[in-house]
């Protein structure tokens, strides 16, 4: 097959799973969770049953296929990755692995689903999406700029496509965030304002540092 009908079909993809995931991590964070804080106790077991469950589903397939793709769309750059794709393809592995490994795990024990310490469970997967929707501001910065790269740094450092200065000083602040996701605390991110202007500023602080370090 064509390598930019691949190249193409891909990108498709890449955007239609990370679409639906994306959007269901906003719904949880900005509609969902806010409703449970507030719904009725007889509303609520309904609610877990029959939506929570399959939205879900939907949720972590979308984060798994999302990586692929986008595991594809690396192999076929290749050598040509530069350092903002890098930032979005870390972040968006770091998303993904929460969703799974920490985020479904625990809303089974919340949903129900297997036995554990509910309020436990409910704190630890709230903090990783909570983490996700703070890193998935950058995440689409990284994905947008990585293809529009000379025109993004128009009149600035060009990118770069090797390990920066900058690149390193990212990373390093990215594993501190999902430390936090691990074994920290939620802090500002609580609340849905106090995570949206969080995700900006990290937006704003990766992008100064992959341009001007």
């Amino acid at each position: 097959m064509n390598t930019i009908l691949v190249d193409i079909l891909f990108r498709w993809g890449h955007v239609l799973f990370g679409i639906t995931w994306i959007g269901l991590l906003y719904y949880f964070n900005f509609v969902q969770g806010e409703y449970f804080k507030e719904a009725s106790k007889d509303a609520l077991p309904d609610v877990k049953a029959k939506l929570a469950t399959r939205a879900l589903w939907w949720f972590r397939w979308a984060a798994m296929f999302t990586l692929i793709s986008g595991l594809v769309l690396l192999g076929l750059i290749g050598k040509g990755a530069n350092a903002f794709i890098w930032i979005g393809a870390i972040l968006g592995t770091f998303m993904m692995l929460n969703v799974w490994l920490i985020i479904w795990p625990h809303q089974k024990v919340v949903l129900g689903l297997k036995e554990g310490d509910i309020a436990m469970s409910a704190g630890k997967a709230g903090l990783a999406s909570r983490t996700n929707t703070l890193f998935s501001a950058p995440m689409l910065m990284g994905m947008l700029a990585s293809k529009h790269g000379a025109a993004f740094a128009a009149g600035m450092v060009p990118v770069s496509t090797g390990m920066t200065t900058g690149l390193m000083a990212a990373l390093g602040l990215m594993l501190l965030i999902e430390l936090n996701a691990i074994f920290g605390k939620m802090g500002p991110m609580a609340s849905v304002k106090g995570v949206i202007h969080l995700s900006l500023a990290l937006t704003a602080i990766m992008v100064a540092l992959l341009v001007y370090l």
